[in-house]
């Protein structure tokens, strides 16, 4: 099937927050990708509500590093707090990934032509993305080219299985899901040889509600059909 992204992505710097440090307002990355954040930058690439993207494989580049700085957050009731965020340092990373058709979207079966999805998602990885890509939060700019996944030398190739205890894997939104909940889900991590395998997310087992939400309904008038979007793209 014609239906997977390569590319590596690269910035500065990334907050992968861990949402335990969150409550005293002084946020602490993760020390690798989240699925959810690597998802998030498939999506920035190209996006539309028939196509779910699965993250197979996260490839760690460079060496995992940190750095604190002094953030001035804006507070909800208002004015300015001080806050010490830990960021990830120097990041690049190789993500291979692949997109499905969303079977919980029938209304959007007149949508599903999957040479074309292909052909714009590849053109706009090389144009750097449809919309801005980051690295986790909106202040971690990142870029993105294409790559073939597993070249180069990267940061821990030669080394032993890394166990990163419980993560955050991402969320399970109805849309995706066919349910009229927001669920959380969480995974045991491990990073052989600078590789990371994700779990799909139908097979992680630790899934905890958040609230009840209903999924946004899409439409023929409410986007335009690929088929269309080609053509104004100068494809077929």
């Amino acid at each position: 099937m014609k239906n997977e992204i390569q590319f590596e992505v690269y910035g500065d710097y990334a907050l992968f927050t861990d949402p335990l440090t969150k409550i005293g307002g002084e946020k602490l990355s993760y020390s690798v990708p989240t699925y959810q954040a690597l998802k998030g930058i498939c999506e920035s690439i190209y996006w539309k509500p028939t196509i779910l993207y699965y993250v197979d494989e996260v490839r760690v580049m460079k060496p995992i590093q940190m750095e604190s700085k002094g953030i001035r957050p804006i507070e909800y009731s208002g004015g300015n707090t001080l806050a010490n965020y830990t960021y990830l340092k120097d990041v690049h990373y190789q993500v291979r990934a692949h997109f499905e058709f969303n079977e919980n979207r029938p209304e959007l079966e007149f949508d599903r032509n999957e040479g074309k999805h292909y052909s714009i998602m590849q053109r706009s990885l090389k144009a750097g993305g449809r919309r801005d890509i980051f690295l986790g939060t909106r202040e971690c700019q990142a870029y993105v080219e294409p790559c073939e996944f597993g070249s180069g030398i990267g940061a821990y190739d030669d080394k032993e299985t890394h166990h990163l205890g419980t993560m955050v894997h991402g969320f399970n939104y109805p849309d995706e899901t066919g349910r009229k909940m927001l669920e959380v889900r969480l995974w045991q991590a491990e990073m052989t040889g600078g590789i990371i395998t994700f779990d799909r997310p139908e097979d992680c087992r630790l899934v905890r509600p958040i609230k009840e939400m209903e999924a946004k309904l899409f439409g023929q008038d409410s986007i335009t059909s690929v088929d269309e979007l080609s053509k104004q793209l100068g494809g077929e």
